[in-house]
Parts: structure tokens; C-alpha cells; sequence
């Protein structure tokens, strides 16, 4: 029985796995919207951006606000005959971005593959780009409903293999430098570990010290106190006898063995 039911959990892990990793199929509206996105992507966004790439293109929208790029974008949809929304700081970042990669791709000649996913909500389309000086992908984002703004766009080069090896060996370096630094850390910190008792030995023989010193001039200061005292109680019991005896002279007795002084006050 027990064999039985640990194949059944070995199943069910495996088809649960399976389904974790198929991805989720669209429905007929949001291939629809895929597909009106990703025809959005290439036929006007991107010769759009491209036209803004040339040096004459550079702070053309630096004077307007975000607003103000947003009805001026909805206006040129109109005279184009097409609903082109933007976000006015997200298009404002997609120009800035073709612009940067002018020196490195060139112009635009033309657009290759595409591959639109949604994401939340977002829909991002990834249309290869043939430039005058190298090839680079178009990442597209629209706003996931049925206006599909353009929330972004960005133009990223293509590396070569040298220089995806490049980065590869930084990477490495950087990850192996940082586990090294780590190691040396965790070095230093276990070696103040041997350092830790000394330290602390160091100091409760200082407290030590300090205590019996304090118990020393403590001590001192009762010898020399002493002396004094004891002087004060002789001086007090001459001046108690002192005034027995005048009290008994007053009295008209022969002996002050009679009185007793309790108390002396001495008046400042």
C-alpha cells in the first residue's frame, strides 16, 4: 500500500511541475489586442521614434510638458487616421533612447521578427531592428486595456560574441572578487574572536585595579580619620567632666559623681 501511494505522490509532483511550466493560453480578445499592439509597434511607433533620431530631432520635446506631449502625440494619431496614445514621460524616455543609440545602430532600414507577450499590465512587444550600423531590438510597451497607451519603448544594440564574452568575464570577476572579499571578511571576523578575551581579561583587570584602589585611598582616608576622631571624643569627655563638676559647684555639692553630661551642642 505504502509503494502505491509514494507512486501516486511521485505523479502528482511530475504533473504538477508539468503545469507550472506550460504557459497560459490567450483568449481570442487578448490575441486580438497582441496582435493590434504588435502592428502598432511596428508600423507606428517605431518609424515615429525613428524619424526622431536624427541630430535636428534633439530637445524637441524638451519644451513642451508631459500633457502638452501627450495631446501633441494624440493629434499626430489623428492626422495618421490611427488611435496613438502616449504616456508623456514614457515617450519622452523612448525618444531620449533611440537618440542614445543612434552613434551605435544608425537609422532604422527596417524591422525583422516580432514577439509580443502580455505581462500583467503590460503588453510587450520585441521587434528585431535592422540598422544602417548594427542590427538592435525594439522593446515596445503598451498599457494592457483597449487603448493600448504606449508606456515606453527602448532601442537596445545587439552584442557581439566578443563582447557578450566581455561581460561574461566581468561578471565572473566581479562575482568571484565579492566572494573573496566576503571570505576575507569572515577571516578577519573569526580571528578577532582570539583577540575578544584578551581584550576582556584586559579590561576586568583594569576594573579590578581601579576597585582596589578606590578601596586603598578609602582606607587611607579612615587612618587619617581616625585620629582626629578620637581626639574630638577626648576633647568631649574633658569638657562633659569640665561641666559636671561646675554644675556640682553651683549645687553646693562636694562630687559631681551625681551628674551626667548627655549631650554637648556647640554653638557656632
Amino acid at each position: 500500500m505504502k509503494k502505491y501511494l509514494t507512486w501516486i505522490c511521485m505523479l502528482a509532483c511530475i504533473f504538477g511541475l508539468t503545469a507550472c511550466g506550460s504557459e497560459k493560453e490567450m483568449t481570442d480578445y487578448e490575441q486580438y489586442k497582441v496582435s493590434l499592439a504588435t502592428d502598432k509597434a511596428v508600423n507606428s511607433v517605431i518609424p515615429l521614434l525613428n524619424s526622431l533620431m536624427s541630430e535636428d530631432a534633439e530637445g524637441i520635446l524638451d519644451e513642451y510638458t508631459m500633457e502638452e506631449i501627450e495631446y501633441q502625440m494624440q493629434q499626430v494619431g489623428n492626422q495618421l487616421g490611427i488611435d496613438f496614445q502616449v504616456d508623456g514621460y514614457g515617450f519622452y524616455t523612448a525618444v531620449e533612447s533611440f537618440q542614445s543609440a543612434r552613434d551605435t545602430v544608425g537609422a532604422i532600414q527596417g524591422t525583422g521578427e516580432t514577439e509580443a507577450v502580455i505581462d500583467g499590465n503590460q503588453i510587450i512587444v520585441d521587434v528585431e531592428v535592422t540598422g544602417e550600423k548594427k542590427n538592435a531590438t525594439a522593446e515596445i510597451i503598451f498599457s494592457n486595456d483597449q487603448f493600448l497607451v504606449l508606456e515606453s519603448a527602448a532601442l537596445n544594440p545587439e552584442k557581439e560574441m566578443g563582447e557578450l564574452m566581455g561581460d561574461a568575464a566581468l561578471n565572473t570577476l566581479i562575482g568571484m572578487g565579492t566572494v573573496f572579499v566576503v571570505l576575507i571578511l569572515i577571516s578577519g571576523i573569526i580571528s578577532c574572536f582570539k583577540i575578544i578575551p584578551t581584550l576582556q581579561k584586559k579590561a576586568e583587570a583594569k576594573k579590578a585595579a581601579g576597585a582596589k584602589a578606590e578601596e586603598s585611598a578609602g582606607t587611607a582616608v579612615a587612618l587619617e580619620q581616625a585620629p582626629a576622631q578620637q581626639e574630638a571624643a577626648e576633647d568631649d569627655l574633658e569638657l562633659a567632666a569640665v561641666i559636671a563638676a561646675a554644675v556640682a559647684a553651683y549645687e553646693g555639692a562636694g562630687s559631681a559623681d551625681g551628674y551626667v553630661v548627655r549631650s554637648i551642642r556647640r554653638r557656632m
